[in-house]
């Protein structure tokens, strides 16, 4: 049950979107939430771009997990790439989604509770890989 109090803090907040950011969102069902994007006034899309902020992917097994490496040059230096997965499923766990980021070149740094029904992991860039801008 999603917590209503006033002090909850929206998911945007918990995922980092701020106004105006770029947003890709790749098979993500959740039509809450790309209404949540609307209001905030991300510029969605929904399929890969160069210069996003945030790439939301829908994995359901590992299989989805291999474009981590290829979704990752779309991403800003400082951008996240999400990766959405279901609850509680032995297909897919957290740390198969650790295991295939690093194997991308990505480190995890955050996870969430997405929806009651999905969790969400945060992968970015090191710092020590990221290009001056």
């Amino acid at each position: 049950m999603p917590d209503d109090t006033p002090s909850a803090k929206p998911r945007l907040d918990k995922l980092g979107v701020k106004p105006g950011g770029r947003v890709v969102v790749l098979g993500v069902e959740d039509k809450t939430f790309l209404r949540e994007l609307k209001q905030r006034g991300a510029h969605i899309a929904d399929r890969p771009r160069r210069d996003s902020d945030f790439i939301f992917l829908a994995a359901a097994m590992k299989a989805d997990l291999k474009r981590l490496k290829s979704l990752q040059k779309f991403l800003k230096p400082n951008g996240a790439l999400w990766v959405v997965w279901p609850k509680g499923q032995p297909q897919l766990k957290e740390n198969d989604i650790i295991a295939a980021g690093i194997a991308a070149g990505l480190i995890d740094n955050k996870v969430v509770s997405f929806s009651e029904t999905h969790s969400a992991l945060r992968l970015v860039i090191p710092l020590a890989k990221r290009q001056k801008t």
